[in-house]
Order: C-alpha cells, then structure tokens, then sequence
C-alpha cells in the first residue's frame, strides 16, 4: 500500500558529505513524520533524525550541527544532508513515515528498505 524508497548512500571518506533522499508512494493520504533511522549489524535501530511536524525537527545528539533533514511536502519526500562524517556514522540508514491510507483511518509506521552509508577513515 505504501512505499518508501532511499537513495542516495555510498562511501564515503570520514569528512565528506552525503545526502539521502527518501520518497513515499503509493496509499499516501496524509503524512504525519517522517524521519530517519540507522542500524549497525548487532545493534537497535537508533534515531538520526525525524520532522515530527512542519518546521519541527530532532535530532540524535551525535548528528547536532552536521546532519539536516528537510521535508518536500508536495512531492513526500524526506532528505538527511550528512556533513562532516565519521567512521562511527558507518550504518544501514532507513527511512520512516507515519501514513494514513484511508480517510479515518489511523497512522500506520513504514519503513523503507534502507541505503548503506559507509565512511571510511
């Protein structure tokens, strides 16, 4: 029903950049947040960075002042510029979106199929 593809990862060497684009498709009524998330092999799935309302966003304190999300509304995408990498920052990143597919329905979470971000030192 709904989709969320990413794009945009690859290696990179530690102080380098990268931007990660994710967009939804599909039943997308509405879209509440939409964020992103990273795991290491043997890991939780931890935050990186959500837009939990317009012009609202957080952030994991280990991403402050190198990583921006931003939102296209009208296109539903999410996007996560990456300055400054680290080795550390070495992660599946995925994408996730809280849809409503139906008029009345609930939220549901959906998470794309995630990008691998490498950073090398």
């Amino acid at each position: 029903q709904v989709q969320l593809v990413e794009s945009g990862g690859g290696l990179v060497q530690a102080g380098g950049s990268l931007r990660l684009s994710c967009a939804a498709s599909g039943r997308t009524l509405n879209i509440n947040a939409m964020g992103w998330y990273r795991q290491v092999p043997g890991n939780q799935r931890e935050l990186v960075a959500t837009m939990p309302g317009r012009d609202i966003t957080n952030y994991a304190d280990s991403v402050k002042g190198r990583f921006t999300i931003s939102r296209d509304t009208a296109k539903n995408t999410v996007y996560l510029q990456m300055k400054s990498l680290r080795p550390e920052g070495t992660a599946v990143y995925y994408c996730n979106a809280q849809v409503q597919t139906w008029y009345g329905g609930s939220y549901s979470q959906y998470w794309g199929q995630g990008t691998q971000v490498t950073v090398s030192s």
